[in-house]
């Protein structure tokens, strides 16, 4: 058996699949409990902690947990809660954005352990995040203005999911599980 990068124990596709199932389940529970819908036009949107756990999970298990992650915890939370008609757009955007994260956070053999580098990763990822959901938008409202109004949203968002996961990720890694 390979021992993975991020962690100690023994790599098997079982160990695998329940630490992505885990990382959906985060990402969906952090969403659906802890979240405060924007007052923002009528598409607003919310800002919840599910953006700190996808980059939580980007920056402790790597892109491919943080794509897995992010898509699948977001778009289900959009399939059951009424934002039904997001979910693709989610999908393609959560996605990409723990992708991001990880992918940098992991860059240079880091393994989510350099801070800047787990920020640069988050930063990066906020105009991929913003361009999927607008496009997405646009098609959806059918023209190119009242997507606009997510916008500040979308930011809020993302600002308070880096508040969260950069000291919870500084955190983390200094416990045995992810040295």
């Amino acid at each position: 058996m390979q021992k993975t990068q991020s962690y100690s124990r023994p790599r098997t596709q079982t160990f695998d699949l329940i630490v992505s199932a885990l990382l959906i389940a985060l990402v969906f529970v952090a969403t659906v409990f802890l979240n405060i819908k924007l007052p923002i036009g009528g598409n607003g949107g919310l800002v919840h902690l599910g953006t700190g756990m996808l980059f939580i999970a980007s920056i402790l298990f790597g892109p491919k947990k943080g794509a897995i992650a992010g898509s699948l915890g977001m778009a289900l939370f959009d399939l059951m809660s009424g934002w039904t008609i997001w979910a693709p757009g989610t999908f393609i955007a959560r996605g990409l954005q723990g992708y991001i994260v990880g992918k940098i956070a992991w860059s240079k053999g880091k393994n989510g352990n350099s801070v800047g580098l787990n920020i640069l990763g988050m930063v990066v990822s906020i105009p991929v995040m913003l361009v999927v959901y607008y496009l997405y938008e646009s098609i959806i409202f059918g023209n190119w203005i009242v997507p606009l109004a997510s916008i500040p949203g979308n930011l809020i968002q993302i600002a308070v999911g880096m508040i969260v996961a950069i000291p919870v990720c500084i955190v983390l890694k200094k416990t045995p599980l992810f040295k």
